[in-house]
């Protein structure tokens, strides 16, 4: 029998009961309805509206149920409406019609809400965490790295110079800035909205903030419309999410081509690849490659919830059911992107040979070369002209910069002086970017510091 039902039978044809349903995905929220309705149960009776024995009764149940979930002894019923009908049945079961009265001045409306905002701020915490130990991961491997050089790209040609710890350092700033944002997010999202009923409040003497603050929430919503259907949060999770999974396939995709053959710049350790069926020499970067993949499915669960939302009037609609399985998608996928990748970030192992090698190539110092000349006294525009018809010169005698006769560069320019193959070495290149930021050795240890004191507060 419906806990609805009243107004009609509560005689629903099956397939639309099974439509219906949401407990196959909702049932994950257990423990926060379970203590949402505690914190519920403990204000009705402070506030009079039940006794305060009637209190006891609810909230020894509650914990009993919650204990025999955890403990196995209670399966959760699948043939239940929802989370919030299954605990309210099985309490009314085990302590009677009491149980009956733990649903008095709220609705399923304001308790799904509240069940959300409770699940998110914990998956929140532990996302932050989770990127707190893949940050830790990245400073190890920028210290250690911190003088390796290899060329830096951009429209994927070699550019110029950098340092692998530099490089890696980038990625760092990247989710920090995520950290950030699910930081941001997570104030918006604690916020509760239990008090808010259906829509409209209710005509009891309730303590919304009593209540809120027994579940460590900040503040309550101001305005019970707008508590019951607000799903901004969702929103906002999903959006830092999006981008954590745009800055783990970025470096995904960084790392597939280090592995490759034609750079091999890093080889990924043996338990985070696979191989080919027929083709034995294949060692694949399938982990990386899948953390790549699974980025649509990340961006296509918030598209889903924008969509979800654009159109709906207020106050609640069913539709808002749709918010839970796009979100749950999105905190099994990033938790398992993490968790994958960090340690095979951990384990890779960096070939400083071939990153040298390539540095070497590609006339990634012909910057550097310019800026010789200026500091000799050209303008740039000219050292820059000048820096391009050596290149050319070089391409032509099949030689890097720093082979070239100085008599051959002479020929280019009269400034020219023995000391600009020292202005050139890649180490030297490098090392005088000493700019804020920059790929100095020097520059990386202040943002290695950085990083490490921004993920202990």
């Amino acid at each position: 029998m419906k806990l609805w039902t009243g107004r009609t039978e509560g005689k629903v044809n099956r397939l639309a009961d099974d439509f219906n349903s949401s407990i196959r995905f909702d049932k994950r929220m257990y423990r926060q309805d379970i203590e949402g309705s505690i914190s519920h149960a403990v204000m009705l009776g402070t506030k009079n509206i039940i006794s305060e024995e009637e209190a006891e009764m609810i909230v020894a149940g509650l914990q009993g149920i919650l204990a025999d979930i955890e403990n196995g002894v209670l399966e959760i019923d699948e043939t239940a409406e929802d989370i919030h009908m299954f605990v309210e049945t099985v309490l009314t079961e085990r302590i009677g019609d009491i149980g009956k009265k733990l649903h008095t001045a709220r609705s399923r409306n304001d308790q799904v809400a509240l069940d959300m905002r409770m699940y998110l701020r914990e998956e929140t915490d532990t996302l932050i965490e989770k990127l707190r130990k893949l940050l830790g991961v990245l400073c190890d491997k920028a210290e250690r790295e911190k003088a390796t050089v290899l060329p830096g790209y951009t429209h994927l040609q070699r550019a110029q110079p950098v340092t692998f710890g530099h490089h890696l350092m980038a990625y760092a700033m990247m989710f920090l800035r995520d950290i950030d944002r699910l930081r941001d997010g997570r104030k918006r999202m604690n916020v509760s909205p239990i008090g808010s009923c259906a829509l409209a409040g209710t005509t009891y003497e309730t303590d919304r903030f009593g209540e809120g603050e027994r579940l460590g929430f900040d503040a309550v919503c101001q305005n019970s419309m707008d508590g019951v259907s607000d799903r901004d949060f969702c929103v906002e999770f999903l959006a830092a999410c999006s981008l954590i999974m745009t800055h783990l396939s970025r470096f995904s995709e960084e790392i597939i081509l280090w592995a490759s053959w034609e750079f091999k710049f890093v080889e990924i350790g043996d338990e985070f690849t696979t191989g080919s069926s027929i083709m034995p020499q294949k060692k694949n970067a399938d982990m990386a490659e899948l953390v790549r993949g699974k980025t649509g499915r990340v961006y296509g669960d918030l598209m889903g919830m924008l969509t979800v939302l654009k159109g709906l009037p207020l106050a609640y609609n069913k539709d808002m059911q749709e918010d839970k399985e796009g979100v749950f998608d999105t905190v099994d996928t990033v938790r398992m992107c993490l968790d994958v990748f960090t340690p095979m970030l951990a384990g890779i192992t960096v070939r400083r040979d071939n990153m040298e090698k390539a540095a070497k190539g590609g006339f990634i110092n012909a910057t550097d070369l310019a800026d010789y000349l200026v500091k000799k006294g050209l303008p740039f525009r000219s050292a820059y002209k000048i820096s391009g018809e050596t290149v050319r010169d070089c391409i032509a005698k099949g030689c890097a910069l720093d082979e070239l006769s100085l008599a051959d560069y002479k020929k280019h320019s009269d400034l020219i002086e023995e000391d600009v193959y020292e202005a050139i070495a890649l180490q030297t290149c490098v090392q005088k970017r000493k700019s804020f930021g920059g790929t100095s050795v020097e520059s990386v240890e202040r943002q290695i510091a950085f990083v490490k004191n921004a993920i202990i507060q």
